[in-house]
């Protein structure tokens, strides 16, 4: 789950997780060689070094094997327990506690409520707790080289991460992260790293690993740049009845386009107040006992643009509603929304 790509595929891929040879320094490569050439020739880097740093490197068959098995693949039923823990709602009190004045001013300046990009570095890294233990350069030259169904993307990660070390002056075998090349306590891929993060403290560095001040104001960052409407909704509960609304249930990742009057009139009832006029996707979750129905607005989508999952995004939503009760005061159930209306 990683700033700006798109959620793994959840199948099998056969024998591509035989290709990459455990072990096997990258630099002795063809494939690794050609793309030394043409970062030499593109952007100006010193061929040698860099056929040093790729012969430090080491190709990892275990990360292929783990694009195959993403958590967005479960259920609802099995996809919210992971998130919805005590433990990550009590660290993300803390964590708004001990990086409140940083929260605010994200709010301020980007429009963004702290309890979302809490959540988003609860969800992703349990708060600095967790940012990987690969070495990107391997993961992401792993996926470049020995990924085929998207050789293309990873091998664009790979180019932007090395030019993001040399423009952060970062030793390229350094940095540690996902096993699909995502880092820090956001986990930016690295495009949206240089597109999105920010120096928020003043410091002069861009730092996801070690800063938080940077994280916070990064993540608010990549939500403005991607459509943020400060002060507007989220999601919410609905019911549905009828024989329609099966057919307005979002089973792809669009932006809103169906007015909730629309919805209404449908067969699908919010459950509280809800402006009649503004766009809403209708979302069915798999559920332990059945189907749970919501609402997703504007602002649902634009979560999704860090993570291509509606799942993900509910999460996010969830958790960061825990977080705000429970920083605010308020008694937090584990338990899910009360007023989640299931259809039957």
């Amino acid at each position: 789950m990683e700033a700006g790509a798109p959620a793994p595929a959840p199948q099998s891929y056969g024998d591509e997780t035989g290709s990459a040879g455990s072990g096997q320094p990258l630099s002795e490569r063809a494939d690794v060689q050609a793309f030394i050439r043409r970062m030499s020739a593109q952007h100006g880097f010193n061929p040698a070094r860099l056929q040093a740093t790729f012969e430090r490197a080491r190709l990892q068959p275990s990360i292929v094997a783990a694009m195959s098995k993403p958590a967005e693949s479960k259920p609802w039923s099995g996809y919210r327990p992971i998130f919805m823990t005590a433990k990550r709602i009590d660290g993300g009190v803390a964590f708004w506690r001990a990086h409140a004045a940083a929260l605010a001013r994200a709010e301020q300046v980007y429009g963004v409520p702290p309890e979302y990009v809490v959540a988003i570095i609860g969800v992703e890294t349990q708060y600095g707790g967790n940012m990987g233990k690969y070495r990107v350069l391997e993961a992401l030259a792993t996926l470049a080289f020995d990924y085929p169904r998207r050789a293309d993307y990873f091998r664009k990660e790979l180019e932007n991460f090395l030019l993001l070390a040399r423009a952060e002056g970062v030793d390229p075998l350094e940095p540690r992260g996902s096993y699909a090349g995502a880092m820090g306590y956001g986990q930016f891929m690295p495009s949206s790293y240089r597109s999105y993060a920010v120096d928020f403290d003043g410091d002069g560095h861009r730092d996801l690993w070690r800063n938080p001040r940077d994280a916070i104001g990064s993540v608010a960052n990549y939500f403005s740049k991607h459509g943020w409407r400060s002060g507007g909704p989220v999601a919410a509960p609905a019911s549905v009845s009828g024989a329609n609304y099966p057919g307005l249930v979002s089973r792809r990742l669009s932006a809103p386009q169906t007015s909730v009057a629309s919805l209404r009139a449908q067969g699908v009832t919010p459950q509280g107040p809800v402006n009649d006029a503004q766009a809403a996707l209708l979302l069915e979750l798999q559920a332990s006992d059945g189907p749970e129905y919501w609402l997703g607005f504007h602002n649902f989508y634009v979560i999704t643009r860090y993570n291509h999952s509606q799942l993900y995004a509910m999460a996010v939503y969830q958790l960061s509603q825990e977080i705000r009760a429970r920083y605010r005061g308020a008694a937090a159930s584990l338990s899910g929304p009360p007023s989640v209306v299931r259809a039957g």
